[in-house]
Protein backbone atom coordinates (compact mmCIF):
# COMPACT_ATOMS: atom_id res chain seq x y z
CA UNK A 1 0.00 0.00 0.00
CA UNK A 2 1.01 3.70 -0.44
CA UNK A 3 -1.13 5.18 2.10
CA UNK A 4 1.94 6.10 3.94
CA UNK A 5 3.80 8.23 1.90
CA UNK A 6 3.93 11.79 3.47
CA UNK A 7 6.71 9.77 6.20
CA UNK A 8 9.21 12.29 4.80
CA UNK A 9 7.07 15.32 3.56
CA UNK A 10 9.51 17.81 5.83
CA UNK A 11 12.12 17.55 3.66
CA UNK A 12 9.97 18.69 1.05
CA UNK A 13 8.07 21.29 2.79
CA UNK A 14 10.72 24.32 1.56
CA UNK A 15 9.45 23.63 -1.88
CA UNK A 16 5.69 23.47 -0.35
CA UNK A 17 6.63 26.41 1.53
CA UNK A 18 7.79 28.17 -1.75
CA UNK A 19 4.02 27.57 -3.20
CA UNK A 20 1.76 28.60 -0.60
CA UNK A 21 3.71 31.62 -0.04
CA UNK A 22 3.91 32.93 -3.33
CA UNK A 23 1.09 34.88 -5.37
CA UNK A 24 -0.12 32.73 -7.96
CA UNK A 25 -3.53 33.57 -10.18
CA UNK A 26 -5.41 30.92 -10.01
CA UNK A 27 -7.88 30.57 -12.83
CA UNK A 28 -11.53 31.89 -12.04
CA UNK A 29 -13.52 28.66 -11.71
CA UNK A 30 -11.28 25.98 -11.71
CA UNK A 31 -9.48 24.46 -8.53
CA UNK A 32 -6.49 21.93 -8.65
CA UNK A 33 -6.64 20.17 -5.82
CA UNK A 34 -3.30 17.75 -5.37
CA UNK A 35 -4.54 14.15 -3.43
CA UNK A 36 -2.10 11.28 -2.42
CA UNK A 37 -2.50 7.51 -2.65
CA UNK A 38 -4.00 7.24 0.74
CA UNK A 39 -7.23 5.43 1.17
CA UNK A 40 -10.17 6.57 2.58
CA UNK A 41 -13.55 8.08 1.84
CA UNK A 42 -12.06 11.44 0.76
CA UNK A 43 -10.80 9.25 -2.55
CA UNK A 44 -14.12 7.12 -2.87
CA UNK A 45 -15.92 10.65 -3.18
CA UNK A 46 -13.37 11.66 -5.58
CA UNK A 47 -14.13 8.80 -7.97
CA UNK A 48 -17.80 8.53 -7.78
CA UNK A 49 -18.05 12.34 -8.48
CA UNK A 50 -19.60 14.06 -5.64
CA UNK A 51 -17.28 16.64 -4.85
CA UNK A 52 -17.40 17.48 -8.84
CA UNK A 53 -21.40 17.71 -8.70
CA UNK A 54 -20.90 20.48 -5.71
CA UNK A 55 -17.73 22.50 -6.92
CA UNK A 56 -20.33 22.50 -10.24
CA UNK A 57 -23.41 24.07 -7.89
CA UNK A 58 -20.82 26.37 -6.80
CA UNK A 59 -19.43 27.91 -9.82
CA UNK A 60 -16.33 26.06 -9.68
CA UNK A 61 -14.48 23.24 -11.75
CA UNK A 62 -11.97 21.01 -9.90
CA UNK A 63 -8.91 19.65 -11.56
CA UNK A 64 -7.94 16.98 -9.84
CA UNK A 65 -4.44 16.01 -9.41
CA UNK A 66 -2.80 12.45 -8.33
CA UNK A 67 1.01 12.22 -6.69
CA UNK A 68 2.15 9.52 -5.98
CA UNK A 69 5.44 10.09 -3.94
CA UNK A 70 7.05 12.99 -1.27
CA UNK A 71 8.98 13.83 -4.55
CA UNK A 72 6.77 14.15 -6.59
CA UNK A 73 4.20 16.29 -5.22
CA UNK A 74 6.75 18.78 -3.79
CA UNK A 75 7.83 19.12 -7.74
CA UNK A 76 4.44 19.26 -8.84
CA UNK A 77 3.28 21.75 -6.23
CA UNK A 78 6.12 23.92 -6.54
CA UNK A 79 5.07 24.59 -10.36
CA UNK A 80 1.93 24.25 -10.33
CA UNK A 81 -1.53 26.14 -8.65
CA UNK A 82 -2.56 23.99 -6.26
CA UNK A 83 -4.40 25.78 -3.51
CA UNK A 84 -5.44 22.78 -1.54
CA UNK A 85 -3.95 19.41 -1.03
CA UNK A 86 -2.46 16.75 1.16
CA UNK A 87 0.07 16.71 3.92
CA UNK A 88 0.40 15.33 6.99
CA UNK A 89 1.08 16.29 10.43
CA UNK A 90 5.34 16.45 10.25
CA UNK A 91 5.15 17.90 7.08
CA UNK A 92 2.33 20.67 7.85
CA UNK A 93 4.37 21.55 10.87
CA UNK A 94 7.99 22.06 8.82
CA UNK A 95 5.88 23.90 6.49
CA UNK A 96 3.63 25.80 8.74
CA UNK A 97 6.90 26.58 10.61
CA UNK A 98 9.02 27.66 7.30
CA UNK A 99 6.67 30.45 6.88
CA UNK A 100 3.37 29.02 5.05
CA UNK A 101 0.39 30.71 4.98
CA UNK A 102 -1.33 27.49 5.25
CA UNK A 103 -4.55 26.08 7.09
CA UNK A 104 -5.50 22.45 8.28
CA UNK A 105 -9.21 21.99 7.32
CA UNK A 106 -9.83 18.67 7.53
CA UNK A 107 -8.56 15.82 9.26
CA UNK A 108 -8.06 12.90 6.81
CA UNK A 109 -7.04 9.87 8.64
CA UNK A 110 -6.24 9.21 12.29
CA UNK A 111 -2.95 6.92 11.42
CA UNK A 112 -3.61 4.84 14.26
CA UNK A 113 -2.67 0.85 13.99
CA UNK A 114 -1.05 1.60 10.39
CA UNK A 115 2.18 2.22 12.33
CA UNK A 116 3.28 -0.15 15.20
CA UNK A 117 6.03 -1.03 17.73
CA UNK A 118 6.60 -4.38 17.01
CA UNK A 119 8.41 -7.30 19.29
CA UNK A 120 10.33 -10.36 17.33
CA UNK A 121 9.58 -13.80 18.94
CA UNK A 122 11.67 -14.52 21.31
CA UNK A 123 13.80 -10.99 22.02
CA UNK A 124 12.24 -10.67 25.58
CA UNK A 125 9.95 -8.05 24.81
CA UNK A 126 6.66 -8.41 25.92
CA UNK A 127 5.34 -4.53 26.96
CA UNK A 128 7.38 -0.78 26.07
CA UNK A 129 9.25 -0.61 29.05
CA UNK A 130 11.06 -3.96 28.29
CA UNK A 131 12.92 -1.95 25.81
CA UNK A 132 15.87 -0.76 27.77
CA UNK A 133 19.00 -2.07 26.27
CA UNK A 134 17.45 -3.52 23.29
CA UNK A 135 17.82 -2.89 19.40
CA UNK A 136 14.82 -0.53 17.67
CA UNK A 137 14.70 0.31 13.89
CA UNK A 138 12.47 2.74 12.98
CA UNK A 139 13.06 5.21 10.03
CA UNK A 140 14.20 8.81 11.69
CA UNK A 141 11.87 12.11 11.02
CA UNK A 142 8.90 9.56 10.10
CA UNK A 143 6.08 9.69 12.07
CA UNK A 144 6.67 6.22 13.47
CA UNK A 145 9.87 8.10 14.73
CA UNK A 146 7.88 10.59 16.03
CA UNK A 147 5.63 8.35 18.25
CA UNK A 148 8.47 6.12 19.80
CA UNK A 149 10.24 8.91 21.18
CA UNK A 150 6.75 9.72 22.26
CA UNK A 151 5.76 6.64 24.00
CA UNK A 152 9.14 6.30 25.73
CA UNK A 153 9.43 9.70 27.26
CA UNK A 154 5.34 10.37 27.76
CA UNK A 155 4.04 7.33 28.04
CA UNK A 156 6.06 4.70 29.22
CA UNK A 157 8.41 6.88 30.98
CA UNK A 158 11.62 4.89 29.89
CA UNK A 159 14.88 7.49 28.51
CA UNK A 160 15.30 6.99 24.94
CA UNK A 161 19.01 6.77 25.64
CA UNK A 162 18.51 3.41 27.24
CA UNK A 163 17.37 2.39 23.98
CA UNK A 164 19.29 1.87 21.08
CA UNK A 165 17.61 3.48 18.39
CA UNK A 166 18.82 2.49 14.74
CA UNK A 167 17.95 4.68 11.29
CA UNK A 168 16.41 1.82 9.31
CA UNK A 169 14.58 1.96 5.85
CA UNK A 170 11.44 -0.28 6.13
CA UNK A 171 12.99 -2.73 3.56
CA UNK A 172 16.78 -2.58 5.78
CA UNK A 173 14.23 -3.29 8.85
CA UNK A 174 12.78 -6.14 7.28
CA UNK A 175 16.41 -7.75 6.65
CA UNK A 176 17.39 -6.61 9.59
CA UNK A 177 14.56 -8.54 11.82
CA UNK A 178 15.71 -11.64 9.85
CA UNK A 179 19.27 -11.72 10.49
CA UNK A 180 18.07 -11.39 14.49
CA UNK A 181 19.89 -8.02 14.37
CA UNK A 182 17.29 -6.21 16.03
CA UNK A 183 14.77 -6.86 18.84
CA UNK A 184 11.46 -4.81 17.75
CA UNK A 185 10.15 -2.07 15.13
CA UNK A 186 8.31 0.65 14.76
CA UNK A 187 6.77 0.87 11.29
CA UNK A 188 3.54 0.62 8.51
CA UNK A 189 3.10 -1.34 6.45
CA UNK A 190 3.82 -3.58 4.05
CA UNK A 191 6.81 -3.78 6.75
CA UNK A 192 4.95 -3.97 9.12
CA UNK A 193 2.53 -6.86 8.03
CA UNK A 194 5.80 -8.68 7.58
CA UNK A 195 6.98 -8.04 10.79
CA UNK A 196 4.35 -9.59 12.12
CA UNK A 197 5.01 -13.16 10.42
CA UNK A 198 7.14 -13.60 14.24
CA UNK A 199 6.53 -10.82 15.74
CA UNK A 200 3.80 -9.49 18.00
CA UNK A 201 2.44 -5.41 18.62
CA UNK A 202 3.08 -4.32 21.94
CA UNK A 203 1.94 -0.46 20.89
CA UNK A 204 0.44 1.38 18.07
CA UNK A 205 0.19 5.32 16.69
CA UNK A 206 -3.74 4.83 18.58
CA UNK A 207 -2.47 4.06 21.81
CA UNK A 208 -0.33 6.30 21.99
CA UNK A 209 -1.66 9.20 20.31
CA UNK A 210 -4.79 8.80 22.22
CA UNK A 211 -2.20 8.91 25.63
CA UNK A 212 -0.63 12.07 23.91
CA UNK A 213 -0.73 13.42 20.99
CA UNK A 214 -2.31 11.57 17.60
CA UNK A 215 -0.14 11.50 14.29
CA UNK A 216 -2.00 12.33 10.99
CA UNK A 217 -3.01 13.04 7.23
CA UNK A 218 -4.31 16.30 6.42
CA UNK A 219 -6.22 18.92 4.02
CA UNK A 220 -4.46 22.16 4.03
CA UNK A 221 -5.42 25.37 1.75
CA UNK A 222 -3.53 28.14 0.85
CA UNK A 223 -5.11 30.63 3.49
CA UNK A 224 -5.70 33.86 1.53
CA UNK A 225 -7.37 31.47 -1.37
CA UNK A 226 -9.71 29.85 0.47
CA UNK A 227 -10.75 33.15 2.61
CA UNK A 228 -11.39 34.61 -1.02
CA UNK A 229 -13.33 31.62 -2.10
CA UNK A 230 -15.63 30.72 1.24
CA UNK A 231 -18.33 28.97 -1.64
CA UNK A 232 -16.06 26.15 -2.58
CA UNK A 233 -14.56 25.30 0.80
CA UNK A 234 -18.51 24.89 2.36
CA UNK A 235 -19.30 22.92 -0.58
CA UNK A 236 -15.66 20.93 -0.38
CA UNK A 237 -16.58 20.27 3.23
CA UNK A 238 -19.76 19.17 3.15
CA UNK A 239 -19.14 16.75 0.79
CA UNK A 240 -16.34 15.67 2.79
CA UNK A 241 -18.50 15.24 5.72
CA UNK A 242 -20.73 13.03 4.08
CA UNK A 243 -18.33 11.05 2.73
CA UNK A 244 -17.03 10.24 6.31
CA UNK A 245 -20.49 9.98 7.73
CA UNK A 246 -21.12 7.06 5.03
CA UNK A 247 -17.97 5.28 5.82
CA UNK A 248 -18.66 5.48 9.44
CA UNK A 249 -22.06 4.82 9.72
CA UNK A 250 -22.29 1.96 6.80
CA UNK A 251 -18.60 0.63 7.35
CA UNK A 252 -19.44 -3.05 6.77
CA UNK A 253 -20.88 -2.35 3.57
CA UNK A 254 -17.18 -1.30 2.87
CA UNK A 255 -16.00 -4.70 1.17
CA UNK A 256 -13.68 -5.71 -1.17
CA UNK A 257 -16.11 -5.53 -4.29
CA UNK A 258 -18.25 -2.71 -3.15
CA UNK A 259 -18.51 0.10 -5.17
CA UNK A 260 -16.87 2.65 -2.89
CA UNK A 261 -13.46 0.75 -2.31
CA UNK A 262 -13.47 -0.45 -6.13
CA UNK A 263 -13.63 3.41 -6.91
CA UNK A 264 -10.43 4.16 -4.29
CA UNK A 265 -8.73 0.94 -5.98
CA UNK A 266 -9.74 2.55 -9.47
CA UNK A 267 -7.57 6.11 -8.81
CA UNK A 268 -4.96 5.34 -6.79
CA UNK A 269 -4.07 1.28 -7.53
CA UNK A 270 -3.76 -1.68 -5.58
CA UNK A 271 -6.94 -4.26 -4.54
CA UNK A 272 -9.59 -4.35 -2.79
CA UNK A 273 -8.60 -6.56 -0.28
CA UNK A 274 -5.92 -4.64 -0.03
CA UNK A 275 -7.75 -1.17 0.38
CA UNK A 276 -10.22 -2.89 2.98
CA UNK A 277 -6.77 -3.44 5.07
CA UNK A 278 -5.96 -0.55 4.57
CA UNK A 279 -9.12 1.07 5.86
CA UNK A 280 -9.38 -0.80 8.84
CA UNK A 281 -5.92 0.43 9.99
CA UNK A 282 -6.84 4.10 9.52
CA UNK A 283 -9.62 5.53 11.65
CA UNK A 284 -11.95 8.91 10.19
CA UNK A 285 -13.24 10.94 12.39
CA UNK A 286 -16.81 12.64 11.22
CA UNK A 287 -17.04 16.27 11.20
CA UNK A 288 -18.14 16.94 14.87
CA UNK A 289 -15.29 14.75 15.88
CA UNK A 290 -12.95 17.15 13.37
CA UNK A 291 -14.26 20.59 14.79
CA UNK A 292 -14.20 19.16 18.62
CA UNK A 293 -11.10 19.39 21.18
CA UNK A 294 -9.98 15.77 19.95
CA UNK A 295 -9.28 17.31 16.38
CA UNK A 296 -9.30 21.07 14.82
CA UNK A 297 -10.67 22.49 17.77
CA UNK A 298 -7.64 22.08 19.97
CA UNK A 299 -5.75 18.32 19.35
CA UNK A 300 -4.39 19.11 15.61
CA UNK A 301 -3.01 22.80 17.40
CA UNK A 302 -1.12 20.38 20.17
CA UNK A 303 0.00 17.63 17.99
CA UNK A 304 1.57 20.25 15.69
CA UNK A 305 3.56 21.68 19.04
CA UNK A 306 4.65 18.22 19.78
CA UNK A 307 5.66 17.74 15.88
CA UNK A 308 7.47 20.87 15.74
CA UNK A 309 9.88 19.98 18.87
CA UNK A 310 10.04 16.55 16.99
CA UNK A 311 11.35 18.42 14.54
CA UNK A 312 13.40 20.72 16.21
CA UNK A 313 15.19 17.99 17.95
CA UNK A 314 16.00 16.33 14.78
CA UNK A 315 17.05 19.55 13.42
CA UNK A 316 14.86 19.35 10.24
CA UNK A 317 13.33 22.59 11.16
CA UNK A 318 15.60 25.82 13.46
CA UNK A 319 13.03 26.39 15.77
CA UNK A 320 9.92 25.59 16.68
CA UNK A 321 6.70 28.91 16.65
CA UNK A 322 5.46 30.26 19.43
CA UNK A 323 2.07 29.14 18.32
CA UNK A 324 0.29 27.35 15.75
CA UNK A 325 -2.89 27.88 16.01
CA UNK A 326 -3.15 30.37 13.20
CA UNK A 327 -2.65 27.21 10.99
CA UNK A 328 -5.89 25.00 11.93
CA UNK A 329 -9.11 26.28 11.09
CA UNK A 330 -11.81 24.14 12.88
CA UNK A 331 -14.98 26.60 10.94
CA UNK A 332 -15.56 24.63 7.67
CA UNK A 333 -15.67 20.75 9.42
CA UNK A 334 -18.26 23.02 12.14
CA UNK A 335 -20.42 24.38 9.45
CA UNK A 336 -20.68 20.65 8.01
CA UNK A 337 -21.31 19.28 11.09
CA UNK A 338 -24.54 21.74 12.21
Amino acid sequence: MHFMSFKYMAGTATVVAGLFSSTLAFAETTVVVGYQQIVGPFITAIADGRFDAAAKEAGYTIDWRQFSSGGDISTALASGNVPIGVIGSTGTTAAATRGVDLELFWILDNIGKSEALVAREGSGIEKPEDLKGKNVGVPFVSTSHFHLLVGLEQVWKVDPREVNILNMKPPQIIAAWQRGDIDAAYVWPPALSELLKNGKVIADSETIGAASVPTFDGLVADKNWAGENPKFMTAFTKVLAQAYSDYNTNKAAWTADSAQVQGIVKLIGGDGAGAVEALNLLSFPNAAEQASDLWLGGGATRALVESAKFLAAQKQIDKALDDYAPFVNSSYAKAASE
